[in-house]
């Protein structure tokens, strides 16, 4: 992936489901932003239906985002607005929802429970991303 200061930068982009189960794991460069990477991870999930909704931080507040996921998926985007925005998007009703991304943020802790994902020791990518899905079908497995 990426190379930073301190080694090989890798970021983990992931949706789940409403009860914290893993749709859709990627792993990309620690370089780009977030938002850039949605429409990469929205393309590898597991399941057939689109998700109606996705809940990010403050990172996925952006306009362009929220017109390509509509037009493309007809999803909506629930995401507080940042600081320095002048115009709010988002009003209280809907953002009601994210109070329930800690449920994602459960799946990565779920994730970094496997030491293998928590300091990459594999130097091919492809290898990471399989050992990611791995621990995904292992956590799937868990709740069966």
């Amino acid at each position: 992936m990426g190379k930073t200061k301190r080694g090989k930068g890798t970021k983990i982009m992931g949706i789940a489901d409403g009860h914290g189960l893993p749709l859709a794991l990627r792993t990309e460069s620690a370089s780009p932003a977030e938002v850039k990477l949605v429409e990469k991870t929205m393309e590898e999930r597991i399941v057939a239906e689109v998700p109606q909704r996705l809940i990010g931080d403050k990172a996925y507040d952006s306009d362009g985002l929220d017109q390509k996921l509509m037009e493309n998926y007809g999803t909506e985007l629930i995401a507080p607005n940042k600081v320095n925005r002048r115009v709010q998007t988002q009003d209280g009703r809907p953002l009601r929802r994210y109070v329930r991304r800690w449920k994602i943020e459960r799946l990565f802790a779920w994730l970094f429970n496997f030491r293998r994902l928590v300091v990459r020791y594999e130097y091919h990518a492809e290898n990471f991303q399989g050992f990611l899905h791995l621990a995904a079908a292992v956590i799937l497995l868990r709740h069966l």
